[in-house]
């Protein structure tokens, strides 16, 4: 797949198209981003995506924006695995917020990017004011089609990235991984950390976190990336309120049965179980009793879920 920053001043090659953030690429994305795949064989046209980065919030309302479900890469790595040839990745700026839904529509869509076939949602909304709709795409394009995306819904609940940050913060995990068609992961390149983890008898795998995580706690979890296939653990996701003030939030792995340097490896941390909310404690002794309570209770849930697996 290959990734154009920005918006070019021409496009080399005509393209089926989908437009959106995507982020978590859950399984309303799948279905469009499947849509779009049939679309362009049928056409004969490449199939690209345009995504935005930031989040259009995160450029005009920071202390708004939501909780990011995944990161840009992960998208990308979503888009190709799905079939993706050309991803843009447009910067959500004042200049490209203040086109009008025409001027977007011809310059834009059909001069930059040289659209044949555009695939959106139904609910679509572009240029300023989101004063553009489907109607508006079919009505004014002059040299590509448009077609309206049905709302997919999962246990009667539409799929959408809402649904999701709202099933993570609510540690539902379970209706989290069923709207996204896959466990929530957040991946990312172990770093060195103070080493407390390893001198209160529990090693942790450190992945320092760009953005605010959608989620927060202590969970059972599930790490990909390592040699000999997938471990288990347990995971903490949060501030380190007994540790630290500055209210950074990091994710501490501790991996069972596991321990090899790992520093600078890329692994991924799948979310399967919410054991517990996060808390401060008095010292660092209530502090270690707590993660042998916190990993007891993970070694139980894997062990329960092999008994259900067999």
């Amino acid at each position: 797949m290959r990734v154009i920053r920005g918006l070019p001043a021409s496009a080399d090659v005509p393209v089926a198209l989908t437009i959106g953030n995507f982020d978590g690429v859950h399984r309303g994305h799948q279905a469009m981003l499947a849509r779009l795949i049939e679309g362009e064989e049928d056409l004969q046209l490449t199939p690209a995506v345009l995504t935005f980065d930031p989040h259009p919030r995160e450029s005009f309302a920071p202390t708004a924006a939501p909780a990011r479900v995944s990161s840009m890469r992960a998208r990308l790595e979503a888009f190709r695995t799905l079939g993706v040839a050309r991803t843009f990745v447009a910067r959500f700026d004042a200049r490209l917020a203040s086109l009008t839904p025409e001027a977007f529509i011809h310059d834009v869509l059909e001069g930059a990017l040289n659209v044949r076939w555009l695939l959106v949602g139904d609910d679509f909304r572009f240029g300023k004011g989101r004063g553009g709709n489907l109607a508006l795409l079919r009505a004014t394009s002059r040299q590509f089609s448009v077609e309206g995306m049905r709302t997919i819904a999962i246990d009667d609940e539409r799929a959408s990235s809402s649904a999701v940050r709202a099933a993570l913060a609510a540690g539902d995990l379970p209706h989290a991984s069923a709207l996204l068609g896959r466990p929530f992961s957040i991946s990312g390149r172990v770093s060195h950390g103070h080493k407390l983890g390893r001198s209160l008898g529990f090693p942790t795998a450190n992945l320092p976190l760009r953005h605010k995580p959608p989620l927060a706690g202590i969970f059972a979890v599930r790490v990909r990336g390592l040699d000999g296939g997938p471990k288990t653990g347990v995971a903490s996701l949060g501030v380190r309120p007994t540790i630290e003030s500055d209210g950074r939030p990091l994710l501490e792995v501790f991996i069972f049965d596991f321990d090899q340097p790992i520093y600078g490896r890329r692994i991924a941390v799948d979310f399967l179980h919410k054991l517990r909310d996060e808390a401060r404690y008095d010292d660092l002794d209530a502090l270690t009793t707590q993660i042998h309570t916190d990993a007891q209770q993970a070694r139980a849930y894997f062990a329960a879920q092999d008994t259900h697996a067999r």
